[in-house]
């Protein structure tokens, strides 16, 4: 069994207590190391090199957003897991745009938090119930920057883009279908063309090389 190593980041003592306790039952995984800042979580994901770090957004010294652009920039293989108080549309913006790979309430049930760390592990995006529409109308609200396509992905027509995003955010071809405005049959075209320009094989490929290259500032 493959065990992935946590570091879990939260200024409340007593919420890393708690985080620590319930995850350790998991038999697949392990928790290195806890800290109470965004500095304290740079400086341990430099020393212990965890899988999944579960990041507060809002703590003293530094803040999650912060902490977490530093830790995708200078340790890549390492996943940020927002898991929040607050779903203030502004907190998730910055985290996601930081490099986050999900964004989590903390009043979330214990087993789907534990799933979603599996989840994005394996290169998922996770989004809390909700999130995801607000999230894509943020996107369609702003200018989008002449540089907004990533060489890699020039090929694809604006709507394989369209959901190529949503793919890498996590939706289901339903939810895309939805945010849209057309059928999934014709989202599963979409994505079967993407497919075959980018040489992929399935929808986990897509969305794990969706992920990596929008995160990358794309």
């Amino acid at each position: 069994m493959h065990m992935i190593r946590l570091l879990l980041v939260d200024d409340q003592s007593l919420v890393r207590q708690g985080l620590k306790a319930m995850l350790n039952l998991e038999p697949d995984l392990e928790i290195v190391g806890l800290a109470d800042n965004g500095e304290a979580a740079i400086a341990q994901v430099e020393e212990l090199q965890p899988d999944v770090v579960l990041m507060d957004v809002r703590m003293p010294v530094m803040n999650g957003p912060t902490a977490t652009r530093i830790i995708c920039e200078r340790f890549p293989n390492t996943k940020v897991l927002v898991l929040s108080t607050y779903d203030d549309d502004h907190d998730v913006a910055q985290a996601i745009r930081a490099g986050a790979k999900g964004y989590l309430l903390k009043d979330m049930p214990s087993e789907e938090l534990v799933n979603a760390i599996r989840c994005i592990h394996r290169g998922y995006a996770q989004l809390a119930p909700g999130l995801l529409e607000r999230v894509v109308n943020q996107q369609e609200i702003q200018p989008t920057p002449s540089k907004s396509v990533p060489p890699v992905l020039a090929e694809l027509t604006p709507r394989e883009l369209d959901v190529a995003r949503l793919v890498a955010l996590g939706a289901t071809n339903q939810e895309i279908a939805q945010q849209l405005f057309i059928s999934e049959s014709t989202v599963k075209t979409h994505i079967n063309s993407i497919f075959n320009r980018l040489n992929l094989k399935n929808r986990s490929q897509l969305a794990i090389y969706a992920n990596s290259v929008f995160s990358q500032g794309a």
